[in-house]
C-alpha cells in the first residue's frame, strides 16, 4: 500500500530541500527522500564546512606571512589543521540539524533511502533501515544533484589521488600536492592547503585558469595565487597520474611531479542513472542531465527536476531558487523564470572571485556596444585596513541604454557585494543609479559606486 503525497521530491539538498519547504507553505503535502544526508553535498562536504576550511586558512596565512604588519610575533607558530578540520564539521553539523528541525516544522516526511521511479506517479524507497515503501504523488521533483566527474585512466583511491569529497574529509594535510583543475573548487583548496604550507601545484587544461571568469579577472587571479607560492600550470594536459610507492606520480608533456596527492578537480557529472527515469519516460541529453522547461517541468507531466542534475548551472544558489519556482509552478502561485547567464557566481579562493552576466568578450561577441566601469581596490580605505586590498571592480555596461551586462570582482569580500549589482540589474537599474546611491564610508562597497562613477564616465578617486 503505497503512501499518498501532493509533492514527492527526491534529493535533500539546498534544491530538494528549499522545494519542499515552498511546497509545504504552498499547502501542499509533502514528503522528501534522500539516500544519504539531509542538505546535501552543499551542507554536508561541499560549501559549508569548505568555507570554515578557507576562514581558518586566512587566519593561518595572515599568522604565517603578515603577522609583522599587524604587530604580532611567535617563538614557535604551530598550526593544527585537525582543529579547523573539527570546526568545519561542527559547522556542518549544525547546519544539518536545523535542516532536519525545518522538515518538522513544515510537516514534511522524510525519508532516508534510495527512491525509484515505479512508473510517473510512483516511488519505491529502499529504505536505509532496510524497509522498503511505495510514496505515490500527483508531482515528484527529482534534486538529485551530481557527483564528482572520474578521468579516464585515473584510479581514485580516496587517500593519494582523491576528489573533493575525501580532501575536505581528511583531518590532515599533505606536504605536496597537485591540483587538476584550475575553477572553483581547484582554486579554493590551493588556497586552504597552500595557506598550511602545502607545496601547490594546480594544472589546467585550458589557457587559463578560472576560465569561465572575465579574463582581466583570471589574469589578477594567476598573479596573487603565485604571489602566494601556488604553482600554476595552464594549456597543460596530463599523460598520466598514477600511485607510486608512498606518493603519486603525475606526468606531463615536458616533466614529471612526484606528491603526496592529487586532487581530482574538473568536472561533475549528474546523479540521474539508477533513478529509473526509464520506466516513467523522462527524457535526459546524451550527458545525462534531465531536460527540463523554463518551469522545472520535464517531458512528462508532474515529473520535475531541479538543480545540478538538470546541468542549467551547477550552483546551490541556483538550485535553491530553482526549488521555490518550481513549487510554485505545481502549486499554480505567482512566479518568477530565471535567467541563468544573470545568476550569481562566486569563488572563495584568495582573494576573492565574484561575478554575473556576460564578460567583457562575450558582450562583445552577442553584438553590444560596451562600455567599461572599473575601479581597484588599493584606493579604498576600508580595502587598506583591512591589509586586503588586491584586485579590483569591473562593470560591463551596454553603451546606448545604460543597462549592466555583467559585473567581475576579484578582492576582499567580493561575495559579499554581488547581491547590489545583481539586484540593480533584475530591477534595470543603470550604473548612474548605483553612482547616486549614497554608499556609507569607509566600506567595500564603495568601489561599487567609484566603478560605477567609471562607467558613467566621472571616476572620483582615480
Amino acid at each position: 500500500m503505497a503512501e499518498n503525497f501532493d509533492v514527492v521530491v527526491i534529493g535533500a539538498g539546498p534544491g530538494g530541500y528549499v522545494a519542499a519547504i515552498r511546497a509545504a507553505q504552498l499547502k501542499q503535502k509533502v514528503a522528501i527522500v534522500d539516500k544519504q544526508w539531509l542538505g546535501g553535498v552543499c551542507l554536508n562536504i561541499g560549501c559549508i564546512p569548505s568555507k570554515s576550511l578557507l576562514k581558518n586558512a586566512e587566519v593561518a596565512h595572515t599568522l604565517r606571512h603578515r603577522a609583522k604588519d599587524f604587530g604580532f610575533s611567535f617563538d614557535n607558530l604551530k598550526l593544527d589543521y585537525g582543529i579547523a578540520f573539527k570546526r568545519s564539521r561542527s559547522n556542518s553539523d549544525r547546519l544539518v540539524k536545523g535542516v532536519g528541525f525545518l522538515m518538522k516544522k513544515n510537516n514534511i516526511a522524510v525519508f532516508m533511502g534510495a527512491a525509484t521511479f515505479k512508473s510517473k506517479d510512483t516511488v519505491s524507497v529502499a529504505g536505509n533501515d532496510g524497509k522498503t515503501i511505495e510514496l505515490k504523488a500527483k508531482n515528484i521533483i527529482v534534486a538529485t544533484g551530481a557527483s564528482a566527474a572520474r578521468l579516464p585512466g585515473v584510479t581514485v583511491d580516496g587517500k593519494k589521488i582523491l576528489t573533493y569529497v575525501e580532501a575536505i574529509m581528511q583531518e590532515s594535510l599533505p606536504n605536496s600536492a597537485v591540483i587538476v583543475g584550475g575553477g572553483s573548487i581547484g582554486t579554493e583548496f590551493a588556497t586552504i592547503w597552500n595557506s598550511y604550507g602545502v607545496d601547490v601545484t594546480i594544472i589546467e587544461l585550458l589557457p587559463r585558469i578560472l576560465p569561465r571568469e572575465d579574463e582581466e579577472v583570471s589574469k589578477e587571479l594567476t598573479k596573487e595565487l603565485t604571489r602566494a607560492g601556488i604553482k600554476i600550470k595552464t594549456n597543460v594536459k596530463f599523460e598520466s597520474i598514477a600511485v607510486a610507492g608512498k606518493g603519486v606520480k603525475v606526468k606531463l608533456p615536458d616533466e614529471t611531479l612526484e606528491v603526496d596527492q592529487v586532487l581530482v578537480a574538473t568536472s561533475f557529472t549528474p546523479n540521474s542513472k539508477g533513478l529509473g527515469l526509464e520506466a516513467a519516460g523522462v527524457k535526459v541529453d546524451p550527458r545525462g542531465f534531465i531536460e527540463i522547461d523554463e518551469k522545472m517541468q520535464t517531458n512528462v507531466p508532474g515529473i520535475w527536476a531541479i538543480g545540478d542534475v538538470t546541468g542549467k548551472l551547477m550552483l546551490a544558489h541556483v538550485g535553491s531558487a530553482m526549488g521555490i519556482i518550481c513549487a510554485e509552478n505545481i502549486a499554480g502561485v505567482e512566479t518568477i523564470t530565471l535567467d541563468y547567464d544573470m545568476m550569481p557566481r562566486a569563488t572563495y579562493c584568495h582573494p576573492q572571485v565574484a561575478s554575473f552576466g556576460y564578460t567583457e568578450a562575450q558582450a562583445r561577441e552577442k553584438g553590444h556596444s560596451v562600455k567599461i566601469g572599473r575601479f581597484p581596490f588599493q584606493p579604498n580605505g576600508k580595502a587598506l585596513g583591512m591589509g586586503d586590498y588586491a584586485g579590483f571592480v569591473k562593470l560591463v555596461v551596454d553603451e546606448k541604454y545604460g543597462e549592466i551586462l555583467g559585473a567581475h570582482m576579484i578582492g576582499p569580500e567580493v561575495t559579499e557585494l554581488l547581491p547590489e549589482l545583481t539586484l540593480a540589474r533584475m530591477m534595470e537599474l543603470t550604473p548612474h543609479e548605483i553612482a547616486r546611491n549614497v554608499h556609507a564610508h569607509p566600506t567595500l562597497s564603495e568601489v561599487l559606486m567609484e566603478a560605477a562613477h567609471g562607467a558613467e564616465g566621472t571616476p572620483i578617486h582615480i
